[in-house]
């Protein structure tokens, strides 16, 4: 079962693209939505983020990922401080699901067709090297703008100055898909990238 990293810049439609990969059939896993359960869930996470930028972080006990983000992008210290933090904890996270997906491959169930993990940061974080195959989702810069800001991604240019360009993404990337139609348009490139992956 191939193993894929699903990656590209803010707005050009990466969870669009889990969603349809899923319907296409693959095992599919959001890295971001994996942090959001460690915020909910891992108290000694929730724990380390008070003790590092205050009370203020996780009001009545919940961490607020805004208020995060807010203090993790002040600086490249404190950005620097939260990924080696939360990347081993989310790695443990994926490599547990990949286990799983694969033992179901196994029982003859239904079987995956790829296991696809969305990691915003693939190669900024040099975590390209752990999937058999990396796909780069890309899309118009006035198309990613508009998505990004109707999401209220406010601070959507500082984030996307600390990642790779998109067209860098997409060279480094094994396949590169883009998004500027439908989503019909979008699953229809992609069902052609897992035919391609099952070769």
């Amino acid at each position: 079962m191939p193993f894929v990293g699903l990656t590209g810049g803010m707005g050009a439609g990466k969870s669009t693209a889990l969603v349809a990969l899923e319907r296409l059939g693959a095992a599919v896993l959001s890295s971001d939505a994996v942090v959001h359960e460690l915020y909910a869930h891992d108290e000694q996470l929730r724990d380390a983020v008070v003790e590092r930028w205050g009370e203020q972080v996780a009001p009545d006990g919940v961490v607020d990922r805004s208020a995060v983000a807010e203090r993790a992008f002040a600086s490249d210290e404190e950005r620097a401080w939260l990924e080696g933090l939360l990347w081993p904890l989310v790695g443990a996270r994926v490599a547990a699901w990949l286990s799983e997906a694969r033992a179901a491959r196994g029982g003859g169930a239904d079987l995956p067709r790829a296991a696809v993990v969305e990691v915003p940061l693939l190669f900024e974080a040099g975590l390209d090297g752990l999937y058999d195959a990396t796909i780069a989702v890309v899309s118009d810069e006035a198309v990613r703008r508009r998505r990004a800001s109707a999401r209220g991604h406010a601070s959507a240019d500082e984030r996307s100055a600390r990642q790779l360009s998109q067209e860098e993404k997409a060279r480094r990337a094994t396949y590169v898909v883009r998004n500027d139609g439908s989503e019909e348009e979008l699953e229809q490139v992609l069902s052609a990238v897992l035919d391609k992956l099952e070769v």
